[in-house]
This record gives C-alpha cells, sequence and structure tokens, in this order.
C-alpha cells in the first residue's frame, strides 16, 4: 500500500482582544494613509489647536506639524474588513 499524502487539518477559531493586556489607549484625531501593492500603513497623529502664531507658520509653509501617536501596517487582505467595519 503506498503512503498516502496527509491533508492538512483545517482548524476554525476566533481571536478575540484580550482586555487584561496593559496595552495603552492612544487619542488620535488625524489619520494620514499611505500604501504600497502589499500593505498599508495608517499614522495616527493628534492635532491640537492652533496658536497665532502657528497659524501664521502654517499660512507660510502650508504645513501643520502634528505628533504620531501610533503607525500601525496591515496587509492589503485586510483592508475589506476594515472598510465593512467603518
Amino acid at each position: 500500500m503506498a503512503d498516502q499524502p496527509q491533508q492538512p487539518k483545517q482548524i476554525n477559531f476566533t481571536i478575540v482582544p484580550d482586555d487584561s493586556s496593559t496595552a495603552p489607549r492612544t487619542y488620535a484625531n488625524f489619520c494620514s494613509i499611505a500604501h504600497t501593492p502589499f500593505d498599508f500603513t495608517l499614522t495616527f497623529c493628534e492635532v491640537m489647536p492652533l496658536s497665532e502664531k502657528e497659524v501664521r507658520e502654517a499660512e507660510q509653509e502650508h504645513i501643520v506639524r502634528a505628533p504620531v501617536r501610533a503607525r500601525v501596517v496591515v496587509p492589503v487582505q485586510f483592508v475589506p474588513n476594515l472598510i465593512a467595519a467603518l
């Protein structure tokens, strides 16, 4: 009797967040999105109200710098689920 190749086992499971994690909660009110054919990069920033001086500088440079709070890179295959959730 010839050896038959074994079929891989299929295991169904659900992944849930572990709420006991000590990961800090981070607030962001701005998200910049960049992508390649392979992944999407979501850069979350916190934009605070600008002072008069910062408004004048922004008018000249057309740039407002905001501190990055988190950067998340996800594979392209993840994006349809993210869109559906939003």
